[in-house]
């Protein structure tokens, strides 16, 4: 299992802090938030970028996605080439987009303003690395995300966009897991899981606080490989415990449903 971590689990730390997270607790992954008060952002020169990857690269860490906060559907004008450009550099598996469309605006019949203008996005950038479109926001569910996939992820386009399965998320908009993963399984290339609770409005919370069904996402994703990345919120609830506290239970808890 090549299991990995978001640094929105720990906002603002230095690489050398992420990496030791990673190693002691035997991560191999790293989703790294992309923001300019963290160290990895778009403005980072080519120099910076070679020994941000050298450095990940020497640690025996693979940068699963590089989590840009880029809205494909939007109006505004986003940055998405030099995240993708940024993926590139820094030998990432992709570049993760919200759909980020105007809500209740597309149909099963035909799609919306908004997912043209990601058609047009997508078709007028280079990618040297796919386009991860998370179950997110306007598309949270699989049945949503795997309908736009369909339409962005094209042989003229290179197979350039593929599905980040957040699974709290499909979870949580009434979709059972391997329904999910049914749907998600021609574009999935990552997985995301966290703990949330149900009887709070899923709200996420500490590993043993939930009733997230993680045996059920460990049945479904038996025999495949991959990428399942933690998604720690800390950055945007920071009621939840630190990673140095989560990490050490992850891979009990994946192992049988209990941080025991």
């Amino acid at each position: 299992m090549r299991l990995g971590f978001a640094t929105l689990g720990c906002p603002g730390a230095p690489l050398d802090d992420v990496v030791e997270l990673a190693q002691s607790n035997n991560f191999t992954g790293l989703e790294l938030r992309a923001a300019p008060e963290e160290f990895t952002h778009v403005g980072l020169t080519a120099a910076e970028r070679r020994t941000l990857r050298t450095r990940i690269e020497d640690a025996g860490l693979e940068i699963f996605a590089i989590s840009s906060y880029v809205r494909l559907c939007a109006v505004e004008e986003q940055p998405l080439e030099a995240h993708l450009e940024l993926a590139a550099d820094l030998g990432a598996r992709g570049v993760r987009v919200f759909p980020g469309d105007d809500p209740g605006t597309s149909t099963a019949d035909a799609p919306s303003a908004g997912e043209i203008r990601a058609l047009d996005r997508v078709t007028s950038v280079a990618k040297d690395v796919p386009i991860l479109l998370e179950t997110h926001d306007s598309h949270s569910t699989a049945r949503q995300v795997a309908a736009f996939c369909a339409v962005l992820d094209t042989d003229a386009l290179g197979h350039s966009v593929k599905a980040l399965w957040d699974s709290s998320h499909t979870w949580s908009h009434g979709e059972t897991l391997a329904e999910s993963y049914a749907l998600l399984r021609p574009w999935l290339e990552v997985v995301q899981f966290k703990q949330a609770d149900s009887r709070q409005d899923y709200r996420p919370v500490a590993l043993d606080a939930g009733d997230f069904p993680i045996r059920e996402l460990v049945h479904v994703l038996d025999g495949t490989d991959y990428p399942l990345s933690l998604e720690w919120e800390l950055k945007w609830h920071p009621h939840l415990p630190s990673l140095a506290e989560t990490l050490p239970a992850v891979h009990n808890w994946l192992a049988t449903g209990s941080t025991k």
